[in-house]
């Protein structure tokens, strides 16, 4: 038998693209769920398969080669067509699913997600499952990069492009989120502008839309808190520092706070986000339509159903698409 360093293989050729995308051995090595040196070694042995050098590691961040930018558009048409072929393999029989690497919104970490994963992992038995939270736009990033298979983000569908396939899940309303006691039954700007704005940072989508609205209604705010932490926010608003608007799933987020702030439509124009599953048409036939169809009952026991009987006001703002 010839030695392993002498051939090329799939593992060799995932490894190089993960490299050539991460710009470093020890960030494809977390990416790919290995040990730096097995990378290096796996990266070693396709260079030498190949009697070129692909990627310049002496340079931070690592570079492609003259030959490995050749080798590049090679090795992801191999690797795409090797995806398809599994997808293949396993359409219509979902336990030949052998790996997915699944982007959640942090949203959904606390309930929605475990619940997801012990139901999939019942069925999928012999599936090995990755998962990353994070905000929308970073799952956004390694779906379009080929780190994950499939996300759930509130990210605007049309910024996804024609390679995307796109299942709407949820309907996610923003709403005010003030002090417990300081209004009663509405919340009105007259009122709200005594007490100060504690503003989601415009560096996440989710920001930039309330900033946008905003500007829209012509309404200025006073920015002395821009914060990232659904808890943070909701701690100073349950401290009474402040208002803010957040949206229900947000809200939910940091439930700890939920009986020291009151939750009220917005005052001004409502607004609202959309949470959508987004996957690569190629990678997996119908395994996006079916996980949507997982998600969307569970969204509707643990999200949608609890917190509209809670606050009938959301009943028709907060749904299942």
């Amino acid at each position: 038998m010839p030695p392993a360093a002498g051939r090329v293989t799939l593992w060799g050729v995932e490894v190089f693209l993960a490299v050539a995308e991460e710009g470093s051995v020890s960030a494809a090595a977390r990416r790919l769920g290995a040990s730096p040196s097995a990378v290096s070694q796996q990266l070693s042995n396709l260079e030498i398969a190949l009697g070129r050098a692909l990627i310049d590691r002496s340079r931070r961040p690592a570079r492609l080669t003259m030959a490995g930018g050749i080798f590049r558009k090679r090795a992801q048409r191999i690797w795409n067509e090797a995806t398809r072929a599994r997808a293949e393999l396993a359409a219509g029989d979902m336990e030949a699913l052998t790996d997915l690497r699944l982007g959640m919104i942090e949203d959904f970490d606390a309930d929605v997600t475990p619940c997801l994963l012990s139901d999939m992992a019942g069925e999928l038995r012999n599936c090995r499952f990755l998962l990353e939270t994070g905000a929308s736009h970073r799952l956004f990033d390694l779906l379009e990069a080929r780190a994950l298979d499939v996300i759930v983000a509130a990210q605007h569908a049309e910024t996804a492009g024609e390679w995307a396939e796109i299942h709407p899940l949820l309907e996610d309303p923003f709403v005010a989120v003030l002090p417990v006691g300081f209004s009663t039954g509405e919340a009105s700007l007259d009122v709200l502008r005594d007490l100060p704005f504690i503003h989601y940072t415009q560096r996440h989508l989710m920001g930039r839309q309330i900033s946008a609205h905003l500007e829209l209604n012509r309404i200025e705010l006073p920015r002395r808190f821009e914060l990232d932490s659904y808890h943070a926010i909701m701690a100073m608003v349950a401290a009474g520092a402040g208002w803010s608007i957040l949206t229900p799933l947000g809200y939910l987020h940091a439930r700890r706070f939920r009986d020291q702030v009151d939750i009220l439509p917005l005052p001004m124009a409502p607004l609202a986000r959309r949470v959508h599953l987004i996957a690569r048409p190629e990678m997996f036939e119908d395994m996006p339509r079916r996980l949507a169809g997982r998600l969307k009952p569970l969204l509707q026991e643990m999200i949608v159903a609890p917190e509209t009987d809670r606050l009938p006001w959301l009943k028709d703002a907060l749904r299942v698409l």
